[in-house]
């Protein structure tokens, strides 16, 4: 009998383990989404800069050859590390281009405060979907480095 009990609490034990390591992968998939998701924001930034138009396809922005030399403004297309694929859900602009991404994964963020400045409208989400890394002419480009918890690095 008490080796049923002892079983019984270890198994409970280990029930709550999980579900917190769960939680806690879950908010660092949710840091690295704000990382990612901010670099492609300022890499269709530059892109815009340099030509005053947007990408067509996230390639572009790793390699941009509408000048003589070529430009990177992303080493490579990043993962959408919730769901570990390529596919981003795109945001249309003029004239079948891109201005901007966002996760397609379904879900309800943890994270619903504290946001950085560009990232402000990401508050009270109910979805990561609505997490939209969107770059709109005029908008000051994010920082060229951007530390995983949305802090602005010193220096």
């Amino acid at each position: 009998m008490g080796m049923q009990i002892s079983v019984a609490i270890v198994a409970v034990m280990l029930m709550e383990a999980g579900t917190l390591w769960s939680s806690v992968l879950q908010r660092e998939r949710e840091l690295e989404l704000l990382a990612r998701g901010g670099e492609i924001r300022r890499a269709i930034g530059l892109y815009y800069q340099h030509g005053k138009t947007f990408p067509k396809t996230l390639d572009d922005l790793v390699l941009d050859r509408r000048q003589p030399t070529t430009q990177r403004y992303l080493r490579r297309v990043y993962e959408d590390p919730l769901l570990g694929t390529n596919e981003w859900g795109l945001i249309q602009g003029p004239g079948d281009t891109i201005m901007g991404v966002f996760s397609t994964a379904k879900g309800t963020p943890f994270k619903q405060s504290n946001f950085s400045r560009e990232n402000q409208s990401f508050s009270g989400q109910g979805s990561y979907q609505g997490w939209m890394f969107l770059y709109g002419p005029g908008q000051s480009n994010p920082p060229k480095s951007v530390t995983p918890n949305g802090a602005q690095p010193t220096g």
